[in-house]
């Protein structure tokens, strides 16, 4: 009984080190422009399932993935570059990334965190991806430096017309703006 116990303990131990281990996997920054953005699955904060990039087909939109919790920061200074930004901005969708077998376990959990943080009215904004998909998106563009958002800007049909991983600047806002054939110099209209 006792040799069944020990080696049930050892299974548990080395499925659970296994599992963890897959979590943490980098994966090194590609530059993604070009690129069609790949098919995933993911859930708004008001519940709304999505299959992106399918549901931002016939829009440009911009998009914001972020993989850790920490990449918050830089989202909220990307998020004021927005909204300080000279109109018109097309549609601005945050998609927080998980990968992995273990966070997808939780994601009830974690969805409700975000929640508690985030205002109601952006709920529809904030879609998450867990899982294998997940996986997909951070393979896609790379997980180095995972504390920086990836900032998207994306064509009607999902191909990434514009790609900064470097965190948030002035340049890179400015640049973006350019791409969407705005002059960054103009006064913000709201």
């Amino acid at each position: 009984m006792r040799t069944l116990n020990n080696l049930c303990t050892f299974f548990i131990f080395g499925l659970l080190s296994i599992l963890l281990s897959s979590c943490g996997t980098t994966y090194p920054n590609r530059d993604i422009v070009g690129e069609q953005f790949p098919r995933v699955e993911g859930k708004n904060l008001d519940g709304e399932e999505f299959t992106i990039p399918d549901a931002f087909k016939g829009t440009k939109v911009i998009v914001v993935l972020g993989y850790v919790q920490e990449t918050q920061f830089d989202i909220d200074r990307w998020s004021i570059g927005f909204f300080t930004a000279p109109l018109p901005l097309p549609p601005v969708v945050e998609i927080p990334t998980i990968p992995g077998l273990i966070p997808s376990m939780f994601k009830g959990s974690i969805d409700n965190g975000m929640r508690s943080g985030i205002p109601k009215q952006s709920w529809k904004d904030v879609i998450t991806v867990y899982g294998s998909d997940g996986g997909k998106i951070a393979e896609w563009t790379g997980t180095e430096n995972p504390r920086n958002g990836r900032v998207l800007l994306l064509d009607e049909n999902g191909t990434v017309l514009w790609f900064h991983d470097g965190g948030f600047g002035l340049p890179p806002l400015q640049s973006l703006l350019e791409k969407l054939g705005i002059d960054p110099r103009m006064t913000p209209v709201r």
